[in-house]
């Protein structure tokens, strides 16, 4: 028994000689921002040798347990690489400088998460020529938006098949501040971005399905997490001007001086201003909006970073809304840019307010703390029908939404690396409650209120926990991943029962229902060689439904499930030419469709959408042509159709089924830079039997910008060839005025034709 003993401690012994004195062979770093001081996240650390790399944390921190020589070299697209001596330096500071951009700095690696687009993200977001706030959302490759309801308004979201209205099917979030609204007076998951100035982003995040233990609602086609710059690397003022009186104006400034960014310590400012007549439209939008954000950075003690932000949003406008195709034809409208209902339009604000704290502690463990509140407001006059509901008073109606948001994200995680493993385990704890005091739809006429459609007080609660474990031995990479949610919905009926066609849904319903669902994860990869990588994802997830909808079906269908899988490869094949490629599967427990799952429309809630299945193929290549010149191609197909439904009447409404954008980006050295894309949205169902047809387009944009010292000057052209296309459209049953009966017909709203803005930026 004492020998065995013996033998055991040996062994022991043995092995911690053995695990240190690779420890002590190998290196350990951080790596940062030579202009702000900041750490940077995602840089290839690597000593040389075949998978021995490392990719840098949040915190710039990265290791190597071995070195094969006595050099590493550091890289990231968009930053000039680093040969680093090591000359017996157990733990280097490394310093990058913003430098070209080559792909053969791309190396393929199976990193500690499974940021499977990390290379496109860094690459477009350097390369692509970024205009508004939702370009950022068009960065996302296959993803596309629309407007149909005034510039200030939020966009309408497709992607991987799915119309996500304005997100119900995509999770949004900036600096971990959820920008999607539940239980919103407009749609469920309603996503306005526009209180994001996109000069403040330095990087965004996007991944497509249910595989991502840290996001939770809406989480189905996929989200989109974007990323606020700490520190500005140089100050800015810019001002733009446009046709159609399109003005804008735009100052970022840092209040603290270099040696205080030096210590860690930052804050900054940026404001936005901007006003457009919307186009060529009979009734110009007057669209207002104003901007302001702050950020401010400290160092806490020894081991932990303090961020705290504030922003907010105004904006008004008016809107030409939504046209039925024989609005013209028939003379209802003198051309496609006229209007019906001059009443139209809205305002909206947002403010919002984040604390958060990073701590890095001994022995690799890290803790987030981030607290945040919203306070929202939304008051939007539409009308989609005419006189098809009302045929003296007219169809017009009007949503409001007021609203309190607060909520807590947490995070802990450890990693433990022995030999050539590496375990990084995550977990979190979060809650978010929206108090919505208003919530309501009134039946309108000129702007002014008739009666009720539905006026309540909604509550909504959600907590949510999970956990995340992420094994990297060799050359695979294996992801599991556990999430859990709880909701309470509470909505009360406040309007007259005489008043309101909503009310007789809620009369007799408890106001409050619960529910809770867990999601799993599951994901490997397999790297090759740095050159090609192959990916398996399978998860769950889900979209929330409207509270309203809930109490009205009495707690049924609260939480319909998502169930995905992809199997995908990153490639490349040539050292300049960069491929990712995956085959996808999604069934969805319920869809949520336009009209017809939340009380929009004067004859109260429908039944809600049945189940779907949605399959497809996403492409996306980027390819370096010379130093200076760069395309960018994405193609996506997707097959989406309604489960529990007849062949020929299975077509999911309005649903994309081929996408696709390109372009050809340039940057000379003498400071000339910008480039040409098309996006192309293919023909789709506008109807369940496809008896109508949403149009297509093909749209060229242009941007070409001179750079010099202090000085930026630029021209960007929207629609480069004018053509005549349809932003938005959908089925309608209308009846305009004078008309002795509805029909049912496409209606849209016209794309912006030829539209070219010029710029000016001094930066100081």
């Amino acid at each position: 028994m004492n020998t065995t003993l013996i033998k055991i401690f040996l062994f022991i012994l043995f092995y911690a000689c053995s695990a240190q004195a690779k420890a002590d062979s190998g290196v350990k770093g951080k790596v940062i921002d030579k202009a702000t001081h900041e750490p940077i996240e995602g840089a290839m650390v690597t000593d040389g040798a075949p998978n021995n790399i490392d990719i840098t944390d949040k915190e710039g921190v990265f290791t190597l347990e071995h070195i094969a020589g006595d050099s590493i070299m550091v890289a990231l697209i968009g930053y000039d690489p680093q040969k680093i001596k090591l000359e017996n330096h157990k733990h280097v500071h490394v310093e990058l400088e913003k430098g070209a951009i080559s792909l053969k700095d791309v190396v393929i690696t199976n990193s500690s998460t499974l940021k499977t687009y990390n290379t496109l993200t860094a690459l477009d977001l350097n390369m692509l020529p970024v205009k508004s706030a939702q370009d950022l959302l068009r960065l996302v490759p296959g993803l596309f938006i629309a407007q149909h309801q005034g510039g200030g308004k939020a966009e309408q979201i497709f992607l991987r098949g799915f119309d996500a209205d304005h997100g119900t099917d995509v999770n949004v979030t900036v600096d971990g501040i959820p920008v999607n609204m539940v239980s919103h007076a407009h749609g469920q998951g309603y996503a306005d971005l526009h209180f994001l100035i996109p000069e403040t982003v330095a990087s965004y995040d996007f991944g497509k399905g249910p595989y991502y233990s840290d996001k939770g609602d809406f989480t189905t086609a996929g989200y989109v997490s974007y990323y606020t710059k700490n520190v500005l690397d140089q100050n800015m003022v810019k001002i733009e001007a446009g046709q159609f009186n399109t003005f804008r104006v735009i100052a970022m400034i840092n209040l603290l001086s270099n040696k205080a960014m030096q210590k860690g310590q930052s804050l900054y400012v940026a404001g936005e201003g901007l006003y457009s007549n919307g186009g060529p439209f009979l009734l110009p939008e007057h669209f207002i909006r104003y901007n302001l954000f702050a950020k401010y950075n400290a160092k806490v003690g020894f081991s932990s970073k303090l961020t705290a932000l504030v922003s907010t949003l105004s904006s008004g406008w008016r809107s030409p809304g939504e046209i039925p195709d024989r609005a013209v034809a028939e003379g209802y409208i003198p051309n496609r840019f006229g209007v019906l209902d001059s009443a139209q339009g809205g305002y909206t604000s947002r403010t919002n307010a984040s604390i958060k704290l990073a701590t890095t502690l001994a022995h690799n463990w890290t803790i987030d703390n981030q607290v945040w509140y919203s306070h929202y407001y939304f008051n939007l006059v539409s009308n989609f029908s005419y006189y098809y509901y009302y045929p003296t008073a007219g169809d017009e109606f009007r949503q409001r939404d007021i609203r309190d948001v607060v909520g807590y994200n947490g995070k802990v995680s450890k990693t433990i690396s022995v030999n050539n493993a590496t375990l990084t385990s995550s977990a979190g704890l979060g809650f978010r409650y929206d108090n919505i005091p208003t919530n309501e739809l009134d039946h309108t006429e000129n702007g002014q209120f008739l009666n009720y459609l539905q006026y309540g007080h909604a509550k909504e609660l959600n907590t949510n926990a999970w956990l995340d474990e992420t094994l990297r031995i060799g050359k695979w990479l294996f992801n599991a991943g556990i999430r859990a949610d709880y909701y309470h919905f509470y909505y009360q009926n406040m309007a007259p029962l005489v008043d309101t066609i909503a009310s007789k849904t809620f009369t007799g319903q408890a106001p409050n229902a619960r529910k809770a669902i867990v999601s799993p994860k599951l994901s490997a990869e397999y790297t090759f060689n740095s050159n090609i990588q192959a990916y398996i994802k399978l998860g769950k997830g889900f979209h929330s439904n409207d509270a309203r909808i809930v109490i009205a079906n009495q707690g049924f269908e609260v939480l319909p499930a998502a169930y995905g899988a992809d199997l995908g490869v990153n490639w490349k094949p040539l050292p300049n030419l960069y491929i990712n490629t995956a085959i996808w599967y999604l069934y969805l427990q319920q869809e949520f469709t336009f009209g017809e799952d939340l009380i929009d429309q004067p004859g109260g809630p429908v039944s809600p959408s049945g189940a779907t299945v949605r399959k497809g193929i996403d492409c996306s290549a980027r390819y370096q042509l010379t130093k200076w010149l760069f395309a960018n191609l994405n193609l996506n197909y997707a097959h989406p159709r309604y489960a529990d439904s007849a062949a020929g009447h299975n077509y999911v409404e309005l649903a994309p089924t081929f996408t696709s954008t390109a372009g050809l980006n340039f940057r000379f050295k003498n400071g000339i830079n910008g480039g040409i894309s098309y996006r192309y949205l293919h023909n789709r169902a506008a109807n369940s039997d496809y008896a109508l047809t949403a149009r297509g387009y093909f749209i060229t944009d242009l941007a070409v910008n001179y750079r010099w010292k202090r000085y930026e000057t630029g021209i960007a052209i929207e629609n480069l060839f004018n053509k005549v296309w349809d932003e938005s459209q959908f089925e309608y049953v209308s009846r305009l005025k004078g008309e002795t009966k509805p029909v049912d017909e496409v209606s849209y709203t016209p794309g912006m034709p030829f539209f070219a803005k010029f710029k000016l930026s001094v930066f100081f």
